[in-house]
């Protein structure tokens, strides 16, 4: 038994006809005489009689479909209730993501929170990690999503609240007709001879750094914070990157198979830890822990 069996009874007993109902409900015929029959049988009886008169509740449906109309204006009643709460949401909402998050998680979320809340005003930008924390200190962002450095945010603990949201992973990403494309899996020594275009964040720097300590310096055509623009470059064969799994998801250049995306069996840097990161002072926290609601859900479904 559930709220779509008790929406369709009610339609059905309105109109004392299936396919007005469904018409009505936008489904079809089917599927609301096959739900009412999973019901009946789940009940144990008849709720309507069909005949060429329509589809008329027996007595003992009257009885099912009165308890149903209650449930439904409950459910109407709950839903006004929700609709006056979330208008008490006004005011504005500064975001700013780094590449990674920007056009992975945020889209979705915004999307969802607008709808509910449509007297917030919501302004996003894209930038790095430094960039944004530099900026929610001084209240220019409320709201920033970023790659979470633990040792350094610590020192920022009575100022700051931080929360971590999911870990990504680092993929080789080639162009498709790159001889590299053919593989299942890499190795560093693999890549080492191809141009590379990489991302010029603060956190990308400290891990190119690291990565040419350990396997030698890269031939390093350019770095960029566009992440598109690095996209671009290695879906047009020009050089390879090494980018995090979140910045490639749902990516026009995956799902066209432009870009190749490969991972590297022998290079296991520390997992990036991406989350969100906003004021304690900031006099918007109650726009901001709303959003982080429709935030945390979207992740969970990830």
């Amino acid at each position: 038994m559930n709220l779509e069996q008790m929406e369709y009874i009610t339609e059905v007993s309105k109109t004392q006809s299936i396919s007005l109902a469904a018409q009505n409900l936008h489904v079809s015929q089917a599927a609301v005489s096959q739900s009412i029959s999973l019901l009946e049988k789940e009940l144990g009886l008849k709720l309507f009689t069909r005949s060429r008169l329509g589809t008329i509740p027996t007595d003992e449906g009257n009885i099912i479909i009165r308890k149903a109309f209650e449930i439904m204006k409950k459910m109407g009643e709950i839903k006004e209730e929700a609709k006056s709460i979330t208008s008490l949401y006004t005011g504005e909402l500064t975001i700013a993501a780094i590449p990674s998050l920007f056009l992975t998680l945020l889209p979705k979320t915004l999307s969802k929170f607008k709808k509910d809340c449509p007297h917030v005003t919501v302004s996003i930008s894209e930038m790095g990690g430094k960039e944004i924390i530099d900026d929610i200190r001084q209240h220019k962002v409320d709201l920033g999503l970023i790659v979470l450095n633990k040792e350094s945010l610590i020192d920022s603990q009575e100022t700051l609240i931080f929360q971590y949201l999911l870990q990504g992973e680092m993929r080789a990403c080639v162009h498709k007709h790159s001889p590299l494309a053919l593989s299942k899996k890499l190795r560093v020594q693999d890549l080492i001879d191809y141009p590379f275009v990489l991302y010029s964040g603060h956190n990308w720097e400290s891990a190119i750094q690291q990565f040419e300590k350990k396997y030698g310096p890269l031939n390093i055509l350019f770095t960029s914070n566009n992440s598109e623009l690095i996209k671009k470059t290695v879906s047009e064969g020009l050089a390879i990157s090494i980018l995090s799994n979140f910045m490639l998801k749902d990516d026009p250049y995956i799902e066209s198979e432009n870009i190749i995306t490969i991972p590297i069996i022998d290079y296991k840097p520390t997992p990036i830890s991406f989350g969100w990161v906003y004021s304690k002072s900031n006099p918007r926290k109650s726009n901001i822990k709303k959003f982080l609601h429709y935030l945390h859900d979207y992740v969970q479904q990830l």
